[in-house]
């Protein structure tokens, strides 16, 4: 591959950047979930309402017939609400027994939100552990703490032979974070713009102060924003993102929906 041209085998695709159920239920943001291309394996992460759409009315077209596994961090159905036709169309209903699902157990016994006719289509399901590590075709998946959200919730490091990618799910702060992300890519779902006593009121998201301390703590080689809720968007996450680039020294990006990130440009950061 020259230099400055796009890798097919390493990027990040934001299928849709939206966070909370305001801006899920308007829609003013996608809420597709998050294409992962590592080493050639492909992953769909947090497929909410939308994401097979979102998948093929992309620009190149985003195939789920060509995923490799479909990964979910919790039950909520920002995240989830596509996850059973985005298995369908990876088995190319179910004609095809392939594909594996990484999900936590709560998922898929408490009210469950893949539904029991669709696990039989697919070859596998991890269960998503605290501590757990997993392998996929020599890519490095590990859930390395479980967050502070009303429901069971994992975030993902990644660990390709080109970079690592620590993606930090919907969470309430807490110091532990960073010990587990670590990642030279770090993308954070940054719902709330401030906080509001957000405990108190049963609200277990990052706000933009715990971004600007993981950031200036961890200095990974780019962070992305995304999941914002309402507040984040009407303060317009690109210019934030520019100004805590300023203020931190590191480089900060706001997703927006489509947004491809190529993996190869990091050395050129």
């Amino acid at each position: 591959m020259s230099k400055g041209q796009a890798s097919d085998t390493n990027y990040i695709k934001f299928l849709g950047t939206a966070g909370a159920r305001f801006v899920v239920t308007t829609q003013l943001r996608a809420s597709g979930g998050v294409w992962f291309s590592l080493d050639d394996i492909n992953i769909l992460g947090d497929p909410g309402p939308g994401s097979l759409v979102r998948c093929m009315s992309s620009r190149p077209k985003m195939n789920p017939a060509k995923l490799d596994a479909v990964l979910l961090t919790h039950r909520h159905l920002d995240h989830s609400g596509d996850i059973n036709i985005i298995i369908e169309a990876l088995t190319e209903g179910g004609t095809r027994k392939k594909g594996i699902l990484f999900t936590p157990k709560q998922a898929l016994e408490e009210d469950p939100v893949v539904l029991n006719y669709v696990r039989k289509f697919l070859s596998k399901i991890e269960i998503l552990k605290e501590g757990g590590t997993y392998q996929l075709n020599g890519l490095n998946i590990s859930a390395p703490v479980r967050h502070k959200h009303p429901v069971e919730t994992y975030g993902i490091n990644f660990k390709s032979s080109l970079c690592t990618i620590s993606w930090v799910i919907d969470t309430l702060f807490f110091p532990e974070l960073l010990e587990h992300y670590r990642g030279d890519v770090m993308i954070l779902n940054t719902v709330r713009l401030r906080s509001e006593n957000d405990a108190d009121k049963g609200i277990y998201h990052l706000n933009l102060d715990d971004v600007r301390l993981m950031v200036k703590e961890l200095r990974p080689k780019v962070t992305i924003l995304t999941h914002f809720g309402m507040k984040m968007l009407k303060a317009r996450p690109h210019e934030l993102a520019m100004r805590l680039s300023d203020e931190t020294g590191c480089r900060v990006v706001a997703a927006s929906d489509g947004m491809r990130f190529d993996l190869t440009q990091l050395g050129n950061n």
